[in-house]
């Protein structure tokens, strides 16, 4: 499995020094944010993209994914987007998430959502990339996990698929991740790595990001499954902790660079272990 950082966690340098930072640390590639505010702007990217790559491949790492906001195939950006990236061969790349309307029924919610996901099969298709749909903690679509299983056996095409997120899958169902596990795992195209816990606060339950380890995701337990389910994806690494803004995407660090690079070499440590 090739390991990825999330380039969210890189956006206070260029490409560039993204890219030669990502290798330096020891990563074998790059899960590029290519959305507004990202390190390619999708408006731009037929420019952009290209340096982006090149600057990786002179790296020597690959851009494994590409984190986008992509939600409609109709729209102009979509088509810009997934052409700029097949004629680089880029095989992956993350969907926007979908949101249920409270004034449907959940069989009305999951048929529109079916919708529009068969139109991204179908423009992912058309250009060789797979499209991935990532399982968030909340009351999304895809939260629960068997919602976007449900989705992806109906449709069942091997250029639509899962982005799964272990620690949101064990966020969500920390008793039975390993069922939803199962259902997603012939779709499971990219894997997301963080750890994280619910505590409680003023009452209520509140997620708090660690350091991988330090957490509820049972790593060893996740990594057994995906050798037994034959899952073989490329993981992107994401730091979600508290880390000087490198969490939030900032192009600005509020701590020293040496913390941060130290913090992400030894969660990278952590997973290799």
């Amino acid at each position: 499995m090739k390991i990825s950082i999330f380039s969210k966690h890189l956006h206070w340098l260029g490409l560039k020094e993204m890219a030669e930072t990502a290798a330096a640390i020891g990563f074998d590639g790059v899960d590029l944010t290519v959305r507004a505010g990202g390190h390619v702007d999708p408006e731009t990217v037929e420019d952009t993209l290209p340096k982006a790559f090149e600057a990786c491949k002179n790296a020597g790492v690959e851009i494994t994914m590409l984190c986008t906001d992509i939600q409609d195939a109709s729209l102009p950006t979509t088509e810009k987007v997934l052409k700029a990236a097949s004629s680089l061969g880029i095989k992956h790349y993350r969907l926007g998430w979908f949101f249920y309307d409270d004034k449907k029924s959940l069989a009305a919610n999951l048929s529109d959502i079916k919708n529009k996901l068969e139109n991204i099969e179908a423009i992912s298709r058309e250009y060789g990339i797979k499209a991935c749909y990532q399982n968030h903690e909340g009351n999304w679509f895809g939260s629960p996990v068997w919602d976007l299983g449900i989705i992806l056996q109906q449709i069942n095409s091997e250029w639509l698929g899962s982005q799964y997120d272990i620690l949101n899958a064990t966020l969500e169902g920390i008793y039975s991740w390993q069922l939803g596990l199962e259902l997603l795992a012939p779709y499971i195209h990219t894997i997301d790595i963080k750890d994280g816990y619910w505590n409680f606060e003023n009452g209520k339950p509140k997620l708090h990001y660690t350091p991988l380890g330090n957490g509820m995701v049972d790593f060893k337990e996740f990594f057994r499954l995906t050798k037994k389910f034959n899952i073989n994806a490329p993981l992107s690494v994401h730091y979600e902790y508290p880390l000087g803004g490198c969490e939030t995407g900032s192009s600005k660090l509020s701590v020293p660079e040496k913390e941060v690079i130290t913090a992400i070499k030894n969660d990278l440590q952590k997973l290799r272990e």
